[in-house]
């Protein structure tokens, strides 16, 4: 087996292998057609392996960004240990909420929703802070979509129209209301605006520095894939927005960026040829589930 197709192969059964105290999901069974639907664009967004491999570090980068997210993960969790297993756990959350039947999304949002219920502090300069805070929520939701839209934008489809960009945040909305966010941004535009509006409260240090050195040491797949895993960083460092790349410490060059992007887009490329089987199988069983259900309604 090459490389490239061990290297994906062993992240996609990373991230979608089922785990004992997580909810399970099945795309071929349930009521109906899941959040969001047929036709949808968070099907697509969502559906685009090779853009979220990149676009969920650079969601990690920029979320972090926040010191009550920060705080969350920093008090609450081992993800310094295990950043693999952090990155697997939220593939495995928006693969089940986009794509399964409401009642499977709903309990896996019902799980987070319990885990951030217990979940709180106090940052060190004396504010508390809760992760199921609906500001909190709304800062996570907003900075995790805008970093898989930007990747799907740059690596699957530079020509989405604006309708389509304001449509998936429109629809993505649906899963913040679900998770007790405050109102999210239903347009591009609207995501922008509220990325720049949080700029005054975002901060990097030395928990920030922190993240990145858990992403840039997780271990690899084997090591011939380890290039392979340092051009998916450079490729999420240059997707986030400039201001959050220099808040990190990178500030990489012309030349540097149109390498990483020619990189990352043959990558990208080799990716969804090497999942055109997998991705032809899910496809097949969703559109299974849309005509049982069309056929069982009644009249």
């Amino acid at each position: 087996m090459d490389p490239l197709r061990a290297f994906v192969e062993s992240r996609i059964d990373a991230l979608f292998s089922p785990v004992a105290d997580e909810p399970s999901f099945d795309i071929t069974t349930g009521q109906d057609n899941g959040l969001y639907g047929p036709g949808s664009v968070a099907w697509d967004v969502h559906g685009d392996f090779a853009t979220m491999m990149i676009g969920g570090i650079a969601a990690l980068l920029l979320q972090m960004l926040d010191p009550r997210a920060m705080a969350g993960v920093w008090d609450h969790s081992n993800f310094r240990d295990d950043m693999l297993g952090r990155l697997r756990r939220t593939a495995r959350f928006v693969g089940g909420t986009t794509y399964a039947a409401s009642d499977q999304a709903d309990a896996m949002i019902a799980r987070v929703r319990r885990i951030h219920a217990a979940v709180g502090g106090t940052l060190a300069d004396g504010t508390p802070y809760r992760a199921d805070d609906p500001d909190t929520l709304a800062w996570v939701h907003v900075a995790g979509e805008w970093s898989f839209l930007a990747a799907y934008r740059r690596y699957a489809d530079p020509a989405m129209s604006t309708a389509r960009q304001d449509m998936f945040f429109a629809e993505t909305a649906i899963l913040a209301e679900r998770l007790g966010s405050a109102p999210a941004p239903t347009s591009r535009a609207a995501a922008d605006a509220y990325l720049t509006a949080m700029r005054p409260r975002l901060r990097a240090d030395d928990r920030t520095a922190a993240v990145m050195q858990a992403l840039e040491r997780a271990a690899p797949a084997g090591p011939t894939s380890a290039p392979l895993q340092r051009l998916l960083m450079a490729a999420a460092i240059d997707l986030l927005p400039p201001w959050a790349a220099a808040m990190h410490g990178r500030r990489p060059g012309v030349l540097g960026r149109a390498l990483t992007r020619a990189s990352a887009a043959t990558l990208a490329g080799a990716v969804r040829t090497g999942l055109a089987t997998r991705v032809a199988r899910r496809n097949a069983a969703l559109a299974a589930r849309a005509t049982r259900l069309r056929a069982a309604r009644p009249g």
